[in-house]
């Protein structure tokens, strides 16, 4: 029987998940992306080199690895093949990879009506990355939605690409957006099935197939639970759900698969764009995380808001995803502060409270319930394991999880795949 591995971020996203799939992917047989698409951007680093992947899964790295984009994903075929290009400049020219041939497709209206739709919200900025991933979802929902199998079969392609564009050319030219002309379109994504086409296939078939062997199978997850269309903090959201429980759907796979949770968590707290962010940090102390931590998003760019670790978001998160690890990371970052910080719970309206209101109008009033706790001034990048840490580093690591009610399974001490400290047994046997 095979050996499973869920991985997803339990805050706002860009919580090393990265690194993790990385770290992982090079046992696991299978890697599978379950949700979101290029919207997401996460960095690889080994052997000193620096990858930047937005919606291949991390297995991509090892030739052994077979690598599943599945049908939960929004997939943009123009993306993959500009980020396979990149990857193969940059020598990763042997790799397995294949796509759900149910995975809706992001086609370029969708970025168009993206930025548009942002722009209409003036100060009730989302904050999206433009890439045309909600609109690609709400697409898919509204069932006029493209798939990434039709490309397979041109005539049919061609009956659902006509569909799409007598509704969506009628909306571009309501919001004064240009028409995209059928031809151009259909002879352009011809042209992306004869380069991807080999890649298209039934997944949810593939997965199921290597789950009754003995493999090791990694699932991955994009953005964070914070994010969560149904859980996060609505409306700034993105438009799927990161939580391990989406993975039997997104993946076309049984529930009964789902037997290991990793929780991706930083040792402090981000958050790129808009929304409530009840333990941010600013000032000298923010900077000085963000310079360290270099905390600019990987896909736009932009500086990531800091925070001190917040329990009322990981505890939250730890219940909706059956967390059985945390993974800590970027705990090398908080070296060198005099004191550090814990968010225990949330004062609001007189009271405390130990999980996120559903509304960012009573999140927006909440104020942190702080402990503080001692600083480390030790350089900790080479640490191999738990026991060799500082004590007031080990006393930090062991506060969050007595306030979080999970163990930390796993520290990143630095960006590498080499610092890594694993101390649960059974994430040492993956």
């Amino acid at each position: 029987m095979s050996e499973r591995l869920v991985v997803i971020g339990s805050q706002w996203g860009d919580e090393g998940k990265g690194k993790m799939t990385d770290y992982f992917a090079c046992r696991a047989d299978m890697v599978v992306r379950y949700q979101g698409g290029n919207n997401a951007g996460h960095s690889v680093v080994f052997d000193g080199k620096k990858y930047s992947l937005q919606s291949i899964p991390s297995g991509i790295f090892n030739p052994k690895t077979v690598n599943v984009m599945a049908n939960g994903m929004v997939v943009n075929p123009v993306s993959v093949i500009a980020e396979l290009d990149r990857l193969h400049q940059q020598g990763i020219t042997d790799y397995q990879l294949f796509i759900s041939n149910r995975a809706a497709m992001v086609m370029p209206w969708h970025s168009a009506l993206d930025g548009a739709y942002e722009n209409m919200k003036g100060k009730s900025l989302i904050g999206t990355t433009k890439k045309g991933i909600g609109p690609a979802y709400s697409d898919k929902y509204s069932r006029i939605g493209l798939r990434i199998g039709d490309l397979l079969e041109p005539e049919y392609f061609a009956e659902r690409l006509q569909a799409a564009l007598d509704v969506k050319n009628r909306e571009l030219k309501m919001l004064g957006l240009p028409e995209y002309d059928f031809k151009e379109v259909y002879d352009q994504y011809m042209d992306i099935a004869g380069k991807i086409g080999h890649m298209i296939t039934d997944t949810s078939k593939l997965i199921n197939d290597t789950l009754l062997t003995d493999a090791k199978v990694l699932f991955e997850g994009a953005q964070g639970m914070m994010l969560c269309i149904d859980h996060g903090t609505y409306p700034f959201v993105t438009s799927s759900t990161p939580s391990a429980a989406s993975v039997p759907v997104g993946a076309g796979i049984s529930p009964k698969w789902v037997d290991n949770v990793l929780g991706v968590a930083k040792a402090y707290c981000t958050r790129v764009g808009e929304g409530p962010f009840p333990t941010e940090l600013f000032g000298d102390i923010a900077h000085e995380i963000r310079e360290r931590g270099h905390e600019y998003g990987t896909v736009t760019g932009r500086p990531r808001r800091i925070g001190w670790f917040d329990a009322v978001v990981a505890r939250y998160t730890a219940r909706l995803s059956g967390i059985d690890n945390w993974a800590l990371m970027l705990f090398d970052v908080l070296s060198g502060l005099d004191k550090v910080c814990i968010c225990t719970g949330y004062e609001c309206d007189g009271e405390v409270l130990d999980t996120p209101p559903s509304t960012i109008s009573k999140l927006a009033k909440c104020k942190p319930v702080l402990i503080e706790l001692e600083g480390w001034k030790e350089d900790i990048t080479g640490t191999k394991s738990f026991e060799e840490l500082p004590e007031a580093a080990k006393a930090y690591v062991r506060k969050i999880e007595e306030v979080t009610g999970v163990p930390v399974g796993m520290i990143s001490v630095g960006p590498d795949r080499t610092q890594t400290i694993t101390v649960s047994p059974k994430l040492k046997n993956f």
